[in-house]
């Protein structure tokens, strides 16, 4: 099981904020720092959003191992060629060390607040759809070569395709979601990871398979075999009074997780079980959404007494 950390900046993270909790990460030796992409949070208040690729831009500089990404982008934010340019350039930045993660979009007040379309969900799919096969285009377009593409709302006339991502043929991308058909088939067809967010183990597995099935349908066209994650927010104390004030200061139940799931709450030892139990699902990879960012003891604690536990 290899552990990656996650944060949601927009609850109120400060460049430095992140800056701190990556490094910290890294030096601990988690394999992956991700951030949320959102403009606008629940509650609102300072200090207000930071822009995901401009955040992981300077991370890629100020780390030197630890792999960078988004859990997730939305493919309403930005044109697919630009992002294209800017995901490419983060990886050359960073030495081939980024992600993307990225997805139709969801939250319709923070569209509404700075200005950005927000489309139907058919046409949110559609774009995302589009953007997948036209970020993938450009990145293993030969040097020398043109890329154009004419879709339904996309149009690309002889691009040069440049940057060219360090990583070939491209920066691996994670879909994820809960989707019973157009999301297990994107991420058949372009994923190199498929996540799935804040669920039961059950409904966890469950989507797993409708991914394995759409692979079976779609297939995979050389690619590797896709990766499984899940994220969950996680609550881990040293003891049971350490777990239930860890709980409080951001809000959640002291008395343990909702039975839904989407939390790993308990001991080190405990959480180490609720993990296990997602590895023999088939997850390899799993995100721990911690919500106090400032709380860097909580990460010495994962480093230091789950990770050791897990197979």
């Amino acid at each position: 099981m290899r552990l990656a950390v996650f944060i949601e900046p927009q609850l109120g993270a400060t460049y430095e904020d992140q800056l701190a909790f990556a490094q910290r990460a890294e030096r601990l030796g988690f394999e992956g720092f991700f951030r949320s992409d959102h403009y606008v949070a629940a509650a609102g208040g300072p200090p207000g959003p930071t822009d995901s690729w401009v955040t992981l831009g300077a991370l890629a500089r100020e780390t030197s191992t630890i792999r960078l990404g988004t859990l997730v982008s939305s493919a309403t934010f930005r044109y697919p060629g630009p992002l294209a340019v800017a995901v490419a350039q983060v990886d050359a930045m960073s030495g081939g060390r980024v992600e993307l993660g990225l997805g139709t979009g969801w939250f319709e007040r923070e569209h509404s607040a700075y200005g950005i379309p927000f489309p139907p969900v058919a046409e949110r799919f559609g774009r995302l759809e589009e953007q997948l096969e036209i970020l993938t285009g450009l990145w293993s377009t030969p040097l020398g070569a043109t890329f154009s593409f004419e879709g339904r709302y996309y149009d690309l006339v002889d691009s040069p395709a440049l940057p060219k991502p360090v990583q070939q043929p491209g920066p691996p991308i994670i879909i994820g979601g809960k989707g019973l058909k157009r999301t297990p088939r994107l991420a058949a067809r372009y994923a190199d990871e498929f996540n799935v967010p804040f669920s039961s183990l059950a409904d966890t597995t469950t989507s797993y398979d409708r991914v394995v099935a759409a692979i079976e349908t779609e297939g995979r066209d050389g690619r590797a075999p896709i990766v499984f994650s899940f994220a969950q927010t996680i609550v881990c104390g040293a003891n049971d009074a350490e777990v239930r004030r860890r709980a409080e200061s951001v809000g959640l139940d002291p008395n343990g997780p909702p039975a839904s799931g989407g939390q790993l709450y308990g001991t080190p030892a405990r959480v180490a079980e609720q993990l296990a139990d997602f590895v023999k699902a088939g997850a390899s990879r799993a995100f721990l959404q911690v919500l106090d960012f400032r709380d860097l003891e909580h990460l010495e604690l994962i480093a230091a007494e789950v990770a050791p536990l897990l197979p």
